[in-house]
């Protein structure tokens, strides 16, 4: 496997003991060696009410020890779906650098706090959108989204403050399983995954055969 230059790959016996700080090194590499737009791009797996998968890609906007952070119209087809379930699981890949993180768990609302934080913080066009957008249900056409766009950018004009929408928040995943995965020669990869104590104060974390 051809490396991008100044990238090691991990000794993964020497991994952190606590899983955040281990994916938060790899989400840094990832930023300085992967080279892609977004390097915090996350697959999102959630079920419906008969038990069908479906899977799509977000960007991950937080991760401590509480979980990692998604944000989201709560109208949404995935929000919907979380609504019923809250089991999901989180894939981040980067091909380039041979490795993947896998996150197991349970969603919980972000606080409105938080939500409001971080949606101050998003450029004032993206915020136009989700005020606009009626994520996942029917459109009829490009034009009536522009027009959408149009109406609730005159509400809020450039420069203006816009308010989060009720409908627009955070999702926290809990990190009920977590495995950092390492590309291997002749498929023999490194997989150290990382589950918490009954306790919830620490965690074990053990190997996986490739």
């Amino acid at each position: 496997m051809s490396l991008p230059e100044g990238f090691e790959l991990a000794d993964m016996d020497a991994l952190s003991n606590d899983p955040v700080e281990a994916m938060q090194r790899w989400l840094d590499d990832a930023t300085e060696f992967a080279g892609r737009p977004n390097p915090n791009a996350v697959a999102l797996a959630t079920v419906d009410g008969e038990g069908r998968p479906t899977l799509r890609m977000m960007l991950l906007k937080g991760l401590d020890e509480r979980g990692a952070v998604i944000y989201t119209n709560l109208h949404s087809r995935k929000a919907t779906q979380i609504a019923a379930n809250p089991k999901v699981a989180l894939l981040m890949h980067w091909d380039v650098l041979g490795r993947q993180i896998r996150i197991e768990g349970s969603v919980t609302p972000v606080s409105d706090e938080e939500a409001d934080t971080y949606f101050a913080s998003r450029p004032w066009a993206s915020k136009i959108g989700a005020v606009a957008s009626d994520q996942s249900s029917p459109l009829e056409s490009r034009e009536q989204l522009a027009e959408r766009v149009i109406e609730t950018a005159m509400q809020y004009p450039l420069g203006s403050d816009v308010p989060r929408p009720p409908h627009w928040s955070g999702l926290r995943v809990s990190l009920d399983r977590v495995e950092l995965w390492q590309e291997g020669d002749d498929r023999l990869h490194d997989r150290i995954v990382f589950t918490p104590t009954a306790d919830g104060t620490t965690w074990t974390k053990h190997r996986l055969w490739p």
